[in-house]
């Protein structure tokens, strides 16, 4: 028996084949102009400039994405996936207050390298069930890590969870605000709070320096123009 191929199709080619691959090239640029978009600005970028970024039409990232919440999940997936990796090592660290203070360093670097990251630690998202699963996973962990950094005595014991979750907020708040301005911000906002945690006898880094007047003065006109930084 044999196959007729249709004009442009190779013998072996099945239909719908080229169908297929468009869809997917398409998803994947919507994809990468998402990600792009949501690093530089944050996660109130419209779908309508991610098409745009993208090279799509509105109808075609609305045939891959139907919802904000799904875009959103599978930008962040793999991000989601370190985050609950950060749990995990912390955890496998011989010195519990050592792997809490490392793991709280480690999500807010991640906050600063990528400002839609930032809002996403920040945000739940309940239709997305698989970033959702991640982060309840790695909030189960983070409970066990602060049990167990309490018990070295040099956490704090009225040390909460939600503790973590203001920190984050206030990390997002500074990473948003100071952009490419003063970028290294939030590395003293944090050793402020870790500061904070600890007890007396709690090993400390350096503080490190403050950022410059003229970068957090850049950073403050920069909060009152439009745009990314």
């Amino acid at each position: 028996m044999t196959s007729t191929a249709a004009p442009g199709e190779t013998p072996d080619q099945q239909p719908g084949t080229e169908l297929r691959v468009d869809a997917e090239r398409n998803r994947d640029r919507i994809l990468v102009a998402a990600r792009r978009l949501f690093a530089a600005e944050g996660l109130g970028v419209s779908m309508a400039s991610v098409a745009r970024e993208a090279g799509v039409g509105k109808a075609t990232l609305s045939r891959r994405f139907a919802t904000r919440e799904e875009l959103v999940s599978a930008v962040f997936a793999d991000r989601m996936d370190a985050y609950a990796s950060a749990v995990t090592d912390a955890l496998a660290d011989p010195d519990p207050w050592h792997g809490f203070a490392g793991y709280i360093h480690a999500v807010c670097a991640m906050q600063a390298a990528d400002r839609g990251f930032a809002d996403v630690l920040t945000m739940t998202f309940p239709a997305a069930k698989a970033l959702e699963a991640r982060r309840a996973e790695a909030f189960h962990g983070m409970l066990d890590l602060v049990a167990r950094a309490k018990g070295t005595g040099y956490l704090r014991e009225d040390f909460t969870s939600q503790d973590v979750v203001i920190l984050l907020m206030a990390n997002a708040g500074v990473v948003n605000a100071t952009g490419d301005a003063a970028p290294d911000t939030w590395r003293r906002l944090v050793a402020h709070m870790l500061r904070s945690y600890a007890t007396p006898d709690a090993p400390i880094p350096p503080l490190p320096d403050a950022p410059a007047p003229a970068a957090l003065y850049r950073a403050m006109v920069r909060i009152t123009r439009p745009g990314p930084a």
